[in-house]
């Protein structure tokens, strides 16, 4: 039980580990996306904070050393059981758009898309952050140590620097244009030395220790946030202080259905991601699927039919609640699903459904927390793309998110942009009970594969009886319009022509490819030992205490 710093991603010869990442525990569990935050989340839980406490550490220092993905210019949904109440509580802390944001501030092209990436680059991409706000709320009212010992740890990572991994080292490089674009004092990122592989970043310190001494003042009010603004402003975009002073955590009621007996809470509106997880498992529950090989013909027949009629409906009905009527009774409901599974021709053919849109960010963190008090913590979180609009406002270390992209820019769509709305989103934080104790803790990066990436890891838990380890190392496939079945290389061969024979166009992917999300997971077992795993698609880990 336990790890310690000799982790590594790769071996003497430089290539992947890829059963190194799971690891149990009696205290406590964290599994997230690196191991600087992992450890971070565990220690804190040593020192006898709750598995909320460790979920906010373990929040503030992911943007520290997994900057491509999240961090505090970002935001996200944080899904909580609290131990010895039972009480669920549903954290969305996603950004908004500012108060001026229309489809009209875009410039849109001949072919009616938007010209010049302005809807992912620069000041006009960014969405008012939420993630600052949500950690301070679930740190100030369900966790049990201060704001200021839980940042610390975040602002030493910050000075000292972290080791930069294969994955964020590409990232870095991919993403330079953009971020030389947008270039302003203290951006760590254009001043990194490729060749030492080690990121420091003094500015972010800066910013972090204000907000671990004033709160979310710290970050939404004075000196910070008018760097923002100007920063925004300065890029195109339309921010305001009031949009930054006027942000709110909601506290919202999770979606809640059932799996063979199993409980299942997650993310509701304006997450898309809840309600499709749930409808993807009410159509697999009229099939046997303990009765099917996992990654067999027919199975893999089965979940890519009904990825796609639960993505034509994505499609057709979602949108922020706040603006547009979304049916998520119907949707989740068992008699819906019971029809939709009735369409499906188990031992035939692939057939068609309404396409959905694609304006999912796909670049993300989810990481997942227990405690032997029974207390259950799932975060995902995010900055859109890698990397996000590339702005980074004067000596903040902020990396700004580009969630505007997730907007529609067609006047009359469900998730057309507008003032103060929220985008659509697939993130999908889960919690799942058996007979009203704690089972599982899931979620996953990923844009719309977060959704068929989960489903499938609680269908293997429960269906197949799979380590939590097994259910996420195991090969995925997903199917989320009506084009092609991707896969992961470890799928067979006769597999895979079996299912061309049935219909299906499949594209091969590597046999543990990050495209396929990075699924954090916790299950707890009979005897009350939690099992963590980290997902090796990425640089995943889970520790135990």
């Amino acid at each position: 039980m336990g790890k310690t710093d000799t982790f590594k991603l790769k071996d003497e010869n430089g290539k992947p580990i890829y059963d190194n990442r799971g690891d149990s525990g009696a205290n406590g569990m964290v599994a997230a996306a690196k191991f600087e935050a992992t450890q971070i989340g565990i220690d804190i839980i040593k020192k006898g904070g709750n598995a909320v406490d460790a979920a906010v550490a373990v929040g503030f220092a992911l943007g520290v050393c997994e900057p491509n993905a999240s961090g505090i210019g970002g935001g996200g949904f944080m899904n909580i059981r609290m131990g010895k109440s039972g009480e669920i509580v549903f954290l969305d802390f996603r950004e908004v758009a500012p108060k001026e944001a229309r489809p009209s501030m875009w410039k849109i092209n001949e072919e009616g898309k938007v010209a010049n990436n302005e809807k992912s680059e620069g000041g006009k991409a960014v969405g008012v952050p939420g993630e600052v706000a949500g950690l301070v709320y679930a740190c100030e009212n369900y966790g049990t140590m201060s704001l200021e010992e839980l940042v610390k740890p975040a602002i030493k990572l910050a000075e000292e620097g972290v080791d930069v991994s294969d994955a964020l080292d590409d990232d870095i490089k991919t993403c330079s244009i953009k971020l030389e674009k947008f270039e302003e004092e203290g951006n760590a990122f254009t001043k990194y030395d490729y060749n030492k592989k080690h990121l420091k970043n003094p500015a972010l310190a800066n910013t972090l220790r204000k907000i671990a001494e004033e709160g979310q003042d710290g970050f939404y009010k004075g000196e910070i946030a008018e760097k923002l603004v100007n920063s925004v402003v300065k890029h195109g975009g339309k921010m305001k202080l009031s949009d930054l002073e006027n942000y709110r955590v909601n506290k919202i009621e999770p979606v809640v259905g059932t799996y063979r007996g199993y409980t299942v809470i997650s993310s509701p509106l304006p997450s898309s991601g809840g309600t499709h997880v749930l409808q993807i498992l009410n159509i697999l529950e009229n099939f046997d699927m303990s009765s099917f090989e996992v990654n067999s013909v027919e199975y893999i027949h089965l979940m890519s039919e009904v990825f796609k009629m639960c993505f034509a409906d994505r499609a057709k009905y979602m949108g922020d609640p706040t603006f547009v009527k979304v049916p998520v009774t119907g949707l989740t409901s068992k008699e819906y699903a019971k029809k939709l599974a009735d369409k499906i021709e188990l031992m035939s053919k692939s057939y068609e459904y309404d396409h959905p849109f694609d304006y999912e960010p796909k670049d993300t963190t989810h990481y997942s927390i227990a405690d032997k008090e029974g207390n259950m913590v799932s975060v995902t979180k995010s900055i859109s793309a890698f990397f996000g609009s590339g702005v980074i406002p004067e000596d903040t270390g902020i990396m700004l998110n580009c969630q505007m992209r997730c907007f529609s820019h067609i006047e009359g769509n469900a998730n057309t942009v507008g003032p103060n709305k929220k985008p659509l989103s697939s993130m999908s934080p889960t919690i799942i009970l058996k007979d009203n104790k704690p089972f599982a803790v899931v979620g996953s990066p990923g844009g719309n594969r977060i959704i068929t990436a989960v489903a499938q890891v609680i269908s293997k838990l429960i269906d197949h009886d799979m380590s939590i380890k097994d259910a996420i190392n195991s090969p995925r496939i997903t199917d989320e319009s009506n084009e092609i079945v991707m896969y992961e290389g470890r799928i067979s061969k006769e597999v895979i022509e079996a299912l061309e024979i049935r219909g299906h166009k499949t594209q091969k992917f590597g046999d543990y490819d990050r495209k396929f999300g990075g699924v954090q997971g916790i299950r707890y077992m009979e005897d009350g030992i939690m099992e963590g795993a980290g997902d090796p698609r990425r640089d995943g880990v889970a520790i135990g205490y």
